[in-house]
This record gives C-alpha cells, sequence and structure tokens, in this order.
C-alpha cells in the first residue's frame, strides 16, 4: 500500500502541475503578471511563493525543517521576473526539487518524522500538507488564467454543457 502511495503520489502532482501550466498556457506573457489590486497575487507571484515553498519544504526532505532559514518568503509576493520564460524557468526550479526528493523517498520513509516550522509531521502527513497548499494556489492559478483569458478558454476538465457527451464517451470504453 505504501508503495501504491509514493506511485499515485507523483501522479497527482504532475496532473496540478500539468494543470497549471495547461492555464498558464492559454493567456499572454502580460496577464502573467496582472494584479487586481495590490494585495493581490498575479500568476507570476503565486508561481514565486509556490517554488520558494517547494524549494524549502523538499530540500532536505528528511533531515532538516521545511522551513528553511534561508527562505525569505516575503520577496516570494515582490515581482522580479520579466517574461514567460522566466516564470517558467522559477516554476521548473520549484517541480524539479519536488520530483527528485518524492523519487528519492522508500516505502518505510512515509511513517518517519520531519518538522516544517518546528511541528512534527510524519512525512505521510506533509506530503499530503503540501498537496493541499499547491492544489489551493493552482486552483487560484487556473482561476486567473480563465478570466484573463483572451480568446476562447479551453476546459481543463469537462466543458460547460458537456457532461453528458464526457459521460457517455468514458462508459462506451470498457
Amino acid at each position: 500500500m505504501k508503495k501504491k502511495y509514493l506511485e499515485n503520489i507523483k501522479k497527482i502532482f504532475l496532473q496540478y502541475k500539468t494543470l497549471a501550466e495547461k492555464a498558464m498556457e492559454q493567456i499572454s506573457e502580460e496577464k502573467l503578471f496582472w494584479q487586481y489590486n495590490s494585495d493581490s497575487n498575479s500568476i507570476e507571484l503565486i508561481v514565486k511563493h509556490l517554488t520558494g515553498n517547494m524549494l524549502s519544504r523538499w530540500t532536505d526532505f528528511l533531515t532538516s525543517d521545511g522551513e528553511k532559514e534561508c527562505r525569505n518568503r516575503d520577496t516570494e509576493f515582490e515581482s522580479s521576473a520579466k517574461t514567460r520564460a522566466d516564470v517558467m524557468k522559477i516554476w521548473e526550479k520549484g517541480w524539479t526539487c519536488l520530483f527528485h526528493t518524492l523519487n528519492q523517498l522508500k516505502e518505510n520513509d512515509l511513517e518517519k518524522i520531519v518538522f516544517i516550522r518546528n511541528e512534527k509531521h510524519t512525512v505521510l502527513d506533509a506530503i499530503n500538507r503540501q498537496l493541499a497548499h499547491y492544489s489551493y494556489h493552482i486552483g487560484q492559478l487556473v482561476f486567473l488564467s480563465k478570466m484573463l483569458s483572451e480568446k476562447d478558454w479551453k476546459s481543463l476538465s469537462i466543458p460547460k454543457n458537456k457532461s453528458q457527451e464526457f459521460n457517455q464517451e468514458k462508459f462506451s470504453k470498457k
């Protein structure tokens, strides 16, 4: 069961990564930096925050607190990227760190204790905590992308008013 969990969690993280990338592809470069107001986050800032969190949590995952001293969380909410390529480079850096660590984990690691901000978690709980955090922000990123899309939005799930067609296709396969 633990081996299945590790295989499955990697697939789920990859699904969320892919979902966000498909959303970001649908908007212009300038829209990556759009903010509703000075207190809201642009897609770029969400990407920076996710990456900062990933680098902090997944570096030396089993041996050091997940909130690294070198992390400056507040700067994650200050714009610094200038282009789509900059944003995607930041994005990939975080995900590379996450998947590298997940690929190193063994079944018996899941019950080990790790710390996040000096709070004890089993490895399994820490992974689930990060999945929830990332899916929360990826939902924001997708919503912003959909809202800012200048062309026809290509649904990332079942398109509106297409549920019956989708189900017919799924249930016709044996």
